[in-house]
């Protein structure tokens, strides 16, 4: 992948609050794992590393089936790089899943 491209997904993900940041980390959070993947690959085209993985609990869709929340840990090397700076300007401090109210 691109970086270009893997910058356009981060950016997408930042938009429908899927990725934040926290320090110097980049938290991600879906139900989906091979959107995990995705993930890593932008992370990696970026000069990052993935730092973690974890399933972090079901949650609810709907009245009857609950599905796995995987949480994702990555760094990226770069201070000021340009998905923080998205971050900073579109992003949120909780993600799309988080239950606090």
């Amino acid at each position: 992948m691109l970086p270009p491209e893997a910058e356009k997904k981060m950016q997408c993900w930042v938009r429908s609050r899927h990725l934040i940041s926290a320090g110097n980390l980049f938290i991600f959070e879906t139900v989906d794992y091979s959107t995990i993947e995705r993930f890593t690959d932008c992370i990696e085209a970026l000069g990052g590393t993935l730092i973690s993985v974890e399933s972090i609990g079901k949650i609810w869709i709907g009245d009857r089936c609950q599905v796995i929340l995987y949480q994702a840990t990555a760094s990226l090397h770069t201070p000021h790089h340009q998905v923080k700076q998205y971050w900073i300007k579109y992003g949120s401090f909780r993600t799309r899943f988080d239950q606090r109210i």
